[in-house]
């Protein structure tokens, strides 16, 4: 196919609309309740993406399994009796391409003890709780059983930080990516570092939800309450949408198939660059780009 040919089809092609954020847009409503921890009641600080890196400049901490953020402006702490809801600025829909079929991921600030301190071998977890609740409407609510927003899997903000670093990684992990819901705090207990972060597989932790046991297509809030006379209080970094597995055809792997991705595979017309081979053959030609405008979003 000739290349003014392309330019003419690509002229003809709908834009995409403009990609949305995939973490917590605004805060519905927040009560403290009774016992929050000190400090940790800026609501906001809940919205966009997790902690990666904690402790300001006296105490640098790249978040890992082992050490939590910790700051007031990182976390929001809800007593006994509190709740926080938050709201996405989209639906977050029950997505057969997810990872595991997760379609929502929590994040509070739970961790592992260590039993071979730095080398970084959980001992066990230390978690606070708090009933996650999710909405499409702001005012029916399902509960999500057996899943605690301050719990599994604590949160991980790099791929090639050590379990105690102090400065960032080069290598973030995907906060929109869950971690496989066969892994258990118990799976980690006694393992080795190594194997922890081949466990999270590029995930940044948090606890992963499936709306499809919960018997809903899309929600857009979500809601976290801590029991009136619980002991502790948990505290929350963050709420993400999962982001579906790549689609072939999208090579720049923004989770549309666009513009953006005929470029990637016009720059490598007439190579043999595996990423933009979608038809296999070995060369980059008409069949990729017909594959490519066939599962144009």
């Amino acid at each position: 196919m000739h290349r003014l040919a392309v330019v003419v089809l690509l002229a003809a092609l709908p834009c995409s609309a403009a990609a949305q954020s995939p973490f917590a847009s605004s805060v519905i409503s927040y009560s403290p309740g009774s016992n929050p921890a000190g400090g940790f009641t800026i609501a906001s600080s809940t919205l966009g993406e997790p902690t990666r890196f904690t402790g300001g400049p006296f105490f640098p901490q790249a978040v890992t399994p082992f050490q939590p953020a910790f700051m007031t402006s990182e976390l929001v702490s809800i007593g006994a009796g509190g709740q926080l809801v938050v709201a996405f600025d989209h639906d977050v829909t029950d997505d057969p391409r997810n990872p595991f079929g997760v379609d929502l991921i929590v994040f509070g600030n739970a961790f592992f003890g260590d039993a071979a301190y730095p080398m970084g071998t959980p001992s066990g977890l230390f978690a606070e709780g708090g009933q996650i609740s999710v909405s499409h409407d702001g005012v029916t609510w399902v509960g999500v059983p057996g899943t605690d927003a301050d719990g599994f899997a604590p949160t991980c903000g790099w791929l090639d930080a050590s379990p105690y670093a102090t400065v960032p990684g080069l290598e973030p992990t995907d906060f929109t990516r869950p971690i496989d819901p066969s892994i258990t705090a118990a799976s980690m207990i006694g393992e080795e570092w190594p194997a922890i972060r081949a466990m999270y597989d590029g995930s940044g932790g948090g606890a992963g939800i499936d709306l499809a046991p919960l018997g809903l297509t899309s929600i857009r809030f979500v809601r976290v309450r801590v029991p009136a006379g619980a002991m502790q209080s948990a505290e929350i970094d963050g709420f993400s949408d999962v982001a579906p597995e790549a689609a072939k055809g999208d090579l720049d792997g923004n989770g549309i198939i666009d513009g953006a991705d005929l470029g990637i595979l016009l720059s490598a017309f007439g190579s043999g660059e595996p990423s933009a081979d979608l038809d296999g053959n070995g060369t980059i030609d008409g069949g990729d780009l017909g594959a490519l405008l066939a599962a144009w979003s």
